[in-house]
């Protein structure tokens, strides 16, 4: 029997079949990017570049700003033309480093070739120390700092490093080609991490949707017993972080508690393909694989694409918003957010471009709960979200937070079973943002 996480869930349609056979195709240089400073979680990147400079690709243009803070590199060569904000995705301006294209030319010392690097001798301060400095963070879309991750609080031990290779969000295939096209380097990359961790053992999960990926992984695997492929059950949200480790391990990570709690820690296969060039290529993190797909984009692609490139330019290269009304939205249809404004950058975190029909996207009429419980079935966090969104509507926060509303992930399983249509998981992310700050402001 395939393994899975013990509680709660859904079955979406994958809708994975129009990009899914779409080759990973290296995107064209754009005439401009758009570098925002903050494409990772915690304090944003402290610009280093200034109006006028030349910068190469793979140069340093920001300094991590703090612990819990990441490298921001040029992914061009270039001259800066702006150092100042731009509107986002969601429509809010936000710092960036904009430079106008004028070459391809790499700092010194960076590996652009497809030749295979597989042994790795550096000791684990000075793996950290390389994936740090080449600003690598959660390429799922979390985007947590990874050499943050990869410091274990003392007292604590990992025993375990599980690989997400789920890609459990419909629509999306970015990491499913990445596991079939860069096998080889994904799993040099998992030893590396491994080696850096001190750990003996790796999971690679992946949903049985992926057969071949499955089978071709673990062919690379053979025989060795440091790496194991792990089929997973079909299930949304396989791939968040709690839920592989109870599927994998069978572990359970407790109430507001991290990872590590468990002996455990989580990363992307992404983010195990970009430890590796960052590592045995010395190549930073400037360039990401993403989805572009939907039921109406007429050539579906998974595009391995400069950061800061602008998100309308991809649609155009795969034949641009059909007639009508659409919605676009950067992620996939269950944890994405709308965009605003598709002249917005890729950034770290951009796993996919979703373009749906207006009609695609309409939600019904919202009526009365009516006491079901069916979001209740379906919390993979054994929450109680009628509850919890009820009480976040009234802002009774105190009451939210006393159940445990901070463990929700924010997968929108609620929201998709509700028969009443009820916008739970909006009114669960406000009450979660508000109890959060409540909680950081009673630390301080």
């Amino acid at each position: 029997m395939l393994k899975t996480f013990p509680i709660g869930g859904i079955h979406p349609a994958d809708n994975k079949k129009w990009s899914a056979g779409a080759a990973i195709e290296r995107f064209a240089l754009p005439e401009s990017v758009s570098i925002p400073l903050s494409q990772h979680i915690g304090a944003p990147a402290v610009a280093c570049v200034a109006k006028g400079d030349k910068v190469l690709a793979g140069q340093v243009i920001a300094t991590a700003g703090g612990f819990v803070s990441s490298n921001i590199h040029s992914s061009v060569s270039g001259t800066v033309t702006a150092v100042d904000t731009i509107v986002a995705a969601n429509g809010l301006r936000v710092p960036a480093v904009t430079i106008k294209v004028e070459g391809d030319e790499w700092v010194e010392g960076v590996d652009l070739s497809d030749t295979l690097v597989s042994e790795c001798s550096l000791e684990p301060k000075a793996i950290v120390e390389k994936i740090a400095a080449a600003g690598i963070v959660g390429m799922g879309g979390a985007t947590f700092p990874t050499q943050v991750k990869l410091s274990v609080p003392p007292g604590k031990t990992a025993e375990y490093l599980v690989i997400n290779g789920v890609e459990c969000e419909p629509y999306l295939t970015a990491d499913y080609r990445l596991m079939l096209e860069k096998g080889e380097e994904l799993l040099v990359g998992v030893r590396i991490l491994a080696r850096a961790l001190g750990v003996k053992k790796s999971f690679v999960g992946v949903e049985n949707n992926k057969p071949d990926a499955i089978a071709h992984l673990q062919k690379l695997v053979g025989s060795t017993t440091d790496v194991e492929i792990v089929p997973l059950k079909v299930q949304y949200p396989q791939g968040g972080e709690k839920q592989l480790i109870a599927a994998v391990t069978g572990r359970q990570v407790p109430s507001g508690a991290l990872p590590i709690e468990t002996g455990c820690v989580v990363q992307n296969v992404g983010t195990a393909f970009a430890v590796y060039e960052a590592v045995q290529k010395n190549k930073p993190l400037v360039e990401r694989i993403v989805t572009v797909t939907g039921s109406s984009v007429e050539k579906p692609a998974n595009l391995l694409v400069r950061i800061g490139t602008p998100v309308s330019s991809l649609i155009a290269h795969c034949g641009g918003l059909p007639e009508g009304g659409v919605k676009v939205i950067g992620g996939g249809p269950m944890m994405g957010r709308a965009m605003s404004n598709t002249d917005s950058p890729i950034m770290k975190g951009s796993s996919g471009v979703l373009v749906l029909r207006a009609e695609e996207t309409l939600r019904g009429e919202e009526g009365d709960c009516i006491r079901c419980a069916k979001c209740v079935d379906a919390c993979p966090m054994g929450l109680e979200p009628y509850l919890l969104a009820n009480v976040s509507k009234q802002k009774m926060y105190d009451m939210a937070e006393q159940h445990f509303i901070f463990d929700c992930i924010e997968c929108g399983c609620c929201t998709y079973t509700c028969p009443s249509n009820l916008p739970l998981l909006d009114y669960l992310r406000l009450g979660k943002a508000e109890v959060m700050k409540i909680m950081r402001g009673r630390k301080a």
